[in-house]
C-alpha cells in the first residue's frame, strides 16, 4: 500500500485521496447527473436533462448511412483516424457552419468527441489556477463544472431577456483588473441560452465583441442550439464577425444525435495547431466510425429537412410547457424561447429550488434547481424546465405535479410565517434574472 495511504492520508471512503492532484478537487457530480438516475425511473416524468429528442430520427437514415460506410469504408472506418479528423465532414462542417454566417476554411475544424470534449481542450490549454473565465450567469453546468477542476475562478455576469449586458460585462472586466486578476476568456451561449433560453441580440453581440477585443479577451462561444430556431432565424454567429479572437464551438449532439459524440472546434490558427496537439494527446484521435457514418448522412439524407423536423417537435412541445405553466402556475414568470430546449422559471424568493427537489421527486417529477447554474450559489429561486424529451402528454402531466410541488412548500412556509411576511431567501444583488416573455 501506498506509504501516503498508511501515514493516514487517506479515508474509509477512498483509501487514494490523499494522492490526487489539487485539481481533482474541481471535480464534482453536478446537480444534473446526480438526477439522471432518478429521472430514468419510467413512472418520473423529467423536465430535468436536456436530451435531444432522438425518436424523432427515422432509423433508416442511420441504418442506411452505417450500411454504406461499412459496405465502402469499412477499414478505414474501424482504424485510428487523424486527431484533427475526418476531412470530407470537415469540408461538410463548413456547410453547417455557414447556415449561422460563419465562412472559414477547412483546416480551421478540429473534430472532437462533442463539444463538450472540446471545452474541455479549450480549459486544458488556458487555464491555470487563479485565472478567471467570464461567462453569463446563469452558464451551462457542466462548463461551471470544467472550469472549476482547472481552478479556475469563474465570475458571472448578468443577463436579461435580451442575453449578456454589455454595460455589466465592462463593469466587470474593470473590476477584476483592478484586483489583479487575470481573465482568460468570455465563455458564452449566445443562442437560445441554456438554461435561461434567451438569445443575445445582434447589437449586443457586435458591443461584447467591441468589448472583448479592446481588452484582448478571447470569446469562446459554444453554439449547440444555434440551428434549431422555431419562428425568427436567430442573429448569425458572434464567429461570423471576428476571426482571430472567437473560439466557435458545434457539435451533432442536438441536430442528429448525442450518441455519434461529434463536435467540433473552429480556431484561429495558432490556437487550432495547440487543440489538435491536446486532442491527440487526450483521445489518440476522434472516432473515425462515428464521423464517417455523420458525414455519409449528411451526404444522402435530406439534413436541412430533418433539422426543420426537429425545430417543429420542439416548438409543440415549448408551447405546451408554456400554456401548461399559464394555467397553473399564472403568477410565477418564465422566459419564452424562440429557439433550444429550455425555460427559466423564477419562483418567488422565498422558495428554494434546491430544498425544494426531494419533495418533487417522491411526486414523481424531476427539474434541475437553478443552483446547478452558478459557481457561487445564485439561481435558489429558479428552475431549468427542458422540453426537448417529454412528450405533450408528459410535459403537462409534469408541470401539474410541479405545480402540486410549489404550492405545497408555499403552503407549508406560510404555515410557520405566522410571526410576520415571509421573507427572501439570500440573493447575490449582482444577479439579473431573465424576466418573463409569455406573449
Amino acid at each position: 500500500m501506498n506509504d501516503n495511504t498508511r501515514s493516514g492520508t487517506g479515508n474509509n471512503l477512498d483509501p487514494w485521496y490523499g494522492n490526487y492532484a489539487a485539481r481533482a478537487a474541481g471535480l464534482a457530480a453536478s446537480e444534473v447527473r446526480a438526477l439522471f438516475a432518478v429521472a430514468s425511473r419510467p413512472e418520473v416524468v423529467s423536465l430535468a436533462g436536456g436530451m435531444p429528442f432522438v425518436s424523432g430520427l427515422p432509423q433508416d437514415l442511420v441504418i442506411d448511412a452505417m450500411n454504406r460506410v461499412m459496405s465502402n469504408q469499412g477499414a478505414a472506418a474501424l482504424q485510428y483516424g487523424s486527431g484533427q479528423g475526418v476531412p470530407a465532414l470537415r469540408e461538410q462542417i463548413l456547410d453547417v457552419m455557414a447556415l449561422e454566417g460563419i465562412k472559414a476554411g477547412v483546416d480551421d475544424v478540429v473534430v472532437t468527441t462533442g463539444s463538450q470534449h472540446a471545452l474541455e481542450l479549450v480549459s486544458k490549454l488556458f487555464l491555470d489556477p487563479g485565472d478567471v473565465v467570464l461567462s453569463e450567469g446563469p452558464s451551462y453546468v457542466t462548463a461551471v463544472v470544467i472550469f472549476k477542476s482547472y481552478q479556475a475562478e469563474i465570475e458571472h455576469v448578468p443577463m436579461d431577456e435580451h442575453g449578456l449586458i454589455p454595460e455589466a460585462l465592462r463593469e466587470h472586466i474593470n473590476g477584476l483588473k483592478r484586483a489583479g486578476k487575470r481573465i482568460k476568456f468570455l465563455y458564452t451561449i449566445p443562442t437560445f441560452h441554456n438554461p435561461a433560453g434567451v438569445t443575445l441580440s445582434w447589437e449586443r453581440r457586435v458591443e461584447i465583441l467591441e468589448i472583448c477585443r479592446s481588452e484582448g479577451i478571447l470569446v469562446l462561444e459554444d453554439n449547440p442550439y444555434g440551428l434549431l430556431y422555431f419562428e425568427e432565424k436567430p442573429p448569425a454567429a458572434i464567429r461570423s464577425l471576428e476571426t482571430d479572437g472567437v473560439i466557435y464551438l458545434g457539435t451533432f449532439s442536438k441536430t442528429l444525435a448525442p450518441g455519434f459524440r461529434v463536435g467540433w472546434a473552429l480556431a484561429p490558427h495558432a490556437i487550432r495547431e495547440k487543440l489538435i496537439l491536446a486532442n491527440e494527446a487526450a483521445v489518440l484521435s476522434p472516432s473515425s466510425f462515428s464521423q464517417m457514418i455523420i458525414s455519409q448522412y449528411l451526404d444522402t439524407a435530406d439534413w436541412k429537412g430533418q433539422i426543420d423536423t426537429f425545430r417543429g417537435i420542439y416548438k409543440e412541445r415549448k408551447e405546451t410547457m408554456l400554456s401548461a405553466l399559464t394555467e397553473y402556475l399564472p403568477d410565477l414568470t418564465w422566459t419564452n424561447p424562440n429557439g433550444g430546449f429550455y425555460v427559466w422559471l423564477t419562483l418567488p424568493d422565498y422558495l428554494d429550488s434546491k430544498q425544494m427537489l426531494p419533495r418533487a421527486v417522491t411526486e414523481l417529477v424531476a427539474y434541475t434547481p437553478g443552483t446547478a447554474f452558478f459557481a457561487d450559489g445564485q439561481g435558489r429561486n429558479n428552475i431549468r424546465l427542458s422540453f426537448c424529451y417529454p412528450t405533450p402528454e408528459q410535459i403537462k402531466l409534469g408541470i401539474r405535479r410541479l405545480t402540486s410541488v410549489i404550492n405545497a412548500e408555499r403552503d407549508l412556509l406560510e404555515s410557520f410565517s405566522a410571526t410576520g411576511p415571509l421573507t427572501a431567501i439570500r440573493r447575490d444583488d449582482n444577479y439579473t434574472a431573465p424576466p418573463p416573455n409569455t406573449n
